[in-house]
């Protein structure tokens, strides 16, 4: 094999497309956020709104092809994470 070629798999080539998005996800929100004026933050938040949407679908291609499996939690780890930011009853 070429020094210079580099054989990816479909999983690691999609890993590295939800990567990538990912982190233009997060730039773009903090772009948006850090916007001056309202029509420049109104852009900047309709393309992370497609980032985002780019990267559920990615993501949710990679859970049918079984690249992101995901375990459901257990009921009562999830309450048991509610009740740690539940307001606590003052008396």
């Amino acid at each position: 094999m070429d020094a210079y070629q580099c054989q990816m798999s479909e999983q690691e080539k999609m890993t590295d497309l939800l990567s990538t998005q990912k982190f233009m996800a997060a730039t773009y929100n903090a772009y948006c956020c850090e916007s001056a004026t309202t029509s420049v933050r109104s852009s900047l938040c309709s393309i992370l709104q497609d980032e985002l949407r780019i990267q559920e679908e990615i993501f949710a291609e990679m859970n049918t092809r079984g690249y992101y499996p995901l375990q459901n939690a257990e009921e009562t780890k999830v309450n048991a994470e509610k009740q740690k930011f539940a307001p606590k009853a003052t008396v």
